[in-house]
């Protein structure tokens, strides 16, 4: 059941939480555009792996009220409120394309409240030092992202306009991109079943309105708010090596620069590539989060290896994950 939460300002924020209602938090955020309705696994996937998953739409997408000029830092605040009207102080965070450096900030930002992160195929900062940003980019995006920079107006109309292509037919936005896809992509994409789930996230997210993806862009393309050394939890980096909207190189600068980071470069994956590794990103984050209530009840106890819980590592396999996706 999709419930509402209020966030800083009055805003509301409409939130899902999904899978094992006692098992642990992990806020998946959605790509741009997208909505909270994206690709996740089953529940019977999450039950087994023990997870709550919290998912919600970002300021500006239907369902949850903008916030103008709103940065990626800014999706901290709003996930601590979230947590906090469920109750919960220690989570996990995980993001995709556009949703990977929300995550990042709430890895930065709200310190011992995160157990783990992950951040599969992300852009990095558009000021990143000693990154040729645009470089291996497909030109849809280097144009978008370069009109965020220099002519706003420009932005809004061609964005409009891809959200209109999309309103009257489902699968406008994947005829754009098409040209664009690579080898891995194309077989996403080429699945009708995956076809039509992904087209159905980009007809919802952008129903009535083309204030979110305008939003997460201009966060994008401007300071994030945050830094990046500030993170102190465990980090998973994902990143398909023939990714043409978020490059691999950017991946590649977050891992020098985020601590205790952990880089898997996925050769001959593409961009769309992430919502088929989501079942073994939250295998990983559920061990993340065993391995933290090992070292408390150790520390609890007194006694090294004390009060152990089992590790994830021997769970059954996990089924595909639900497909679709968002740039």
């Amino acid at each position: 059941m999709t419930q509402v939460v209020k966030a800083p300002g009055g805003r509301r924020l409409s939130v899902d939480s999904l899978g094992d209602p006692d098992g642990r938090p992990v806020f998946l955020l959605h790509g741009t555009p997208g909505s909270r309705n994206g690709p996740r696994p089953r529940g019977i996937v999450l039950h087994r792996l023990g997870i709550r998953l919290i998912c919600y739409d970002r300021p500006g997408y239907p369902g949850s009220d903008r916030l103008r000029g709103r940065r990626v830092a800014d999706a901290a605040k709003d996930v601590r409120a979230i947590a906090e009207f469920f109750g919960i102080d220690r989570f996990s965070v995980v993001g995709r394309s556009g949703g990977a450096p929300h995550a990042l900030a709430c890895a930065a930002l709200l310190g011992e409240h995160i157990v783990s992160a992950a951040a599969l195929g992300s852009l990095a900062p558009y000021d990143a030092e000693g990154l040729d940003w645009s470089l291996g980019m497909a030109d849809s995006n280097v144009r978008v992202y370069r009109n965020a920079e220099a002519d706003l107006g420009d932005l809004i109309a061609i964005l409009n306009e891809q959200a209109g292509q999309v309103r009257s037919s489902s699968e406008g936005l994947l005829k754009l991109l098409w040209p664009e896809l690579v080898g891995h992509d194309r077989e996403i994409i080429g699945d009708i079943a995956l076809r039509r789930i992904i087209a159905e996230v980009h007809t919802e997210a952008l129903s009535k309105t083309t204030a979110g993806w305008i939003d997460d862009v201009l966060a994008l393309s401007r300071p994030w708010g945050f830094e990046l050394s500030g993170i102190t939890a465990p980090v998973k980096l994902w990143s398909g090596s023939d990714d043409v909207f978020s490059p691999p190189g950017h991946t590649r600068w977050l891992a020098k620069r985020i601590p205790n980071s952990d880089l898997e470069m996925a050769t001959g994956a593409a961009h769309f590539g992430a919502m088929k590794i989501l079942p073994r990103i939250l295998t990983w984050v559920a061990g993340q989060a065993n391995a933290r209530r090992q070292v408390e009840l150790s520390a609890a106890d007194g006694v090294s290896g004390a009060g152990l819980v089992g590790v994830v590592d021997g769970s059954p396999r996990p089924e595909p994950a639900r497909a679709g996706a968002a740039r």
